[in-house]
């Protein structure tokens, strides 16, 4: 997609047409509030639903975080800056995950119209891709999921609710202003005579 353009992003076979072609600066703007927003209630949510299942305020989960590079026993023997360094590598990811949706969105005709599945699936790509792809195979080397337990199932319904829904809602309405639904109108044959005739009397 060329953001820097005002020619169509998406081809009229798609169903969109450009209407006003969104800067690259606007697109940036968006991502980046909308990572701020989803990275911020999805790390208090964790940290919640942590407290919650364990009855112990999670003080280190940010250092269990940055402990996915740097192995637990080393980051949890960090000082402050494990925290930090923990809480950075939570909102890139954040914004990864943030950007692969904004990219997808406008390309993918079905997602602008089937709002819970998409919401599903996205939430179902990102659950998957931290606990079975990321956490397991990182210095953590966490464990898969347990879906014996009940927390697995709390926490895909909350990461639907605090991570996903933001991140489709910014897009919805950066790319509402962007395109509007047009029918597809079949290209006119040259030298075919498209005026209105008149009925033979």
């Amino acid at each position: 997609m060329s953001l820097g353009s005002s020619s169509p992003a998406v081809q009229p076979s798609g169903g969109l047409s450009s209407t006003s072609g969104t800067s690259v600066g606007e697109f940036v703007k968006v991502v980046l509030i909308v990572t701020a927003v989803a990275g911020t209630l999805d790390i208090v949510a964790a940290h919640i639903h942590t407290w919650i299942a364990s009855g112990k305020f999670p003080v280190n989960l940010l250092k269990a975080i940055a402990g996915g590079a740097l192995g637990r026993e080393r980051a949890m023997q960090g000082g402050g800056g494990l925290l930090w360094l923990g809480l950075f590598f939570h909102f890139v990811i954040s914004f990864l995950f943030t950007l692969f949706f904004f990219f997808v969105y406008p390309r993918v005709k079905w997602m602008r119209r089937n709002v819970f599945v998409t919401g599903v699936l996205y939430t179902l790509l990102v659950w998957t891709t931290m606990n079975v792809m990321v956490l397991p195979l990182s210095a953590l080397n966490s464990p898969l999921p347990n879906f014996a337990s009940k927390h697995t199932y709390i926490g895909f319904l909350v990461l639907a609710i605090v991570f996903t829904v933001p991140i489709m809602v910014g897009a919805e309405r950066l790319y509402r202003k962007t395109f509007t639904l047009n029918p597809v109108v079949p290209p006119m044959t040259p030298g075919r005579d498209v005026s209105p005739r008149r009925p033979q009397r």
